[in-house]
């Protein structure tokens, strides 16, 4: 018995085919490792990370149960013929993570933004999303349904800046808040092609990860964040990784479909705790715990 959780419970993921975008690292990671945990096939997707995520996964015990592509997920065509990989490879695909987004790290206001990058921007985490769901439904048109009555399933990871915003990124703010009305599209399309497929999304606060960590690594910055969650800690990728099994499992989320569902420690839009009342370094500690 190792040190990870166990559940007692059948999720109903064994048999199936799972896609992973972003699975480079970070939470993509987590996803990864959560879903082969249960037994599932998974397809992990990379891009500028692509050499580094295949070289993990060749080495961890699942491997045989592991198929590694690339994409860049800012073209529809690319994305599509990772998916066609995918399903060339085991015939079909079951479930669909759109993890894959990039956060830039230079604070900057819109009057301000170099119109490039808002674009890339809105290209990576807002149509990389869309073209990700694009080919999973294409996908499913072939496939058809599962037989077993296991509806497909699509999980987006959003972040609360698409709730509250995000001052420095609106660019950020506005593809991750586009997650929202895509979800409540989609929901109502999966099931012309899949009865009881179900479409969610995710939506994570501060979570400890690489692309987080300089952020987080400024002094105090730890502090002003957790200052608006009820939960005083930040989120492991772990967090998010077994929320998305949750809504991924036909067992747990057979009647889930259109949900936001944000995992972020009660974050609100204001100020909860004093800064007298935080110590910053057991705050730490408790998101290595």
């Amino acid at each position: 018995m190792t040190g990870r959780y166990l559940l007692l419970m059948d999720l109903r993921l064994a048999d199936k085919t799972v896609l992973v975008t972003g699975a480079s690292g970070g939470i993509g990671r987590a996803l990864v490792e959560e879903f082969a945990a249960e037994g599932a096939r998974v397809a992990l997707h990379g891009h500028t990370h692509a050499d580094e995520m295949r070289a993990w996964a060749c080495g961890q015990p699942w491997a045989d149960r592991s198929l590694c592509v690339t994409a860049d997920v800012r073209s529809a065509a690319e994305v599509e013929a990772a998916v066609d990989e995918v399903i060339a490879a085991w015939g079909r695909l079951d479930i669909a993570v759109a993890n894959a987004g990039a956060w830039p790290p230079d604070d900057a206001r819109l009057d301000t933004i170099d119109p490039a990058r808002f674009r890339n921007t809105i290209e990576i985490n807002l149509l990389g999303a869309a073209w990700t769901a694009r080919a999973f439904l294409r996908a499913l048109e072939r496939s058809g349904p599962r037989e077993d009555g296991d509806g497909a399933a699509l999980t987006f990871i959003g972040s609360t800046a698409g709730r509250f915003g995000e001052r420095g990124h609106s660019d950020y703010a506005a593809a991750k808040a586009g997650l929202v009305g895509l979800t409540q599209s989609l929901k109502n399309e999966i099931v012309l092609l899949d009865p009881f497929a179900r479409v969610n999304l995710v939506e994570p606060g501060w979570t400890v990860t690489h692309m987080a960590r300089p952020a987080l690594d400024v002094p105090g910055n730890v502090e002003k964040v957790v200052r608006t969650m009820a939960l005083r800690r930040l989120a492991r990728a772990q967090d998010i990784a077994r929320t998305v099994l949750a809504l991924s499992s036909p067992v747990l989320s057979r009647h889930v479909t259109g949900q936001t569902v944000t995992v972020a420690g009660g974050m609100e839009g204001r100020t909860l705790w004093e800064s007298d009342d935080l110590d910053e370094d057991a705050i730490r500690r408790r998101a290595r715990e």
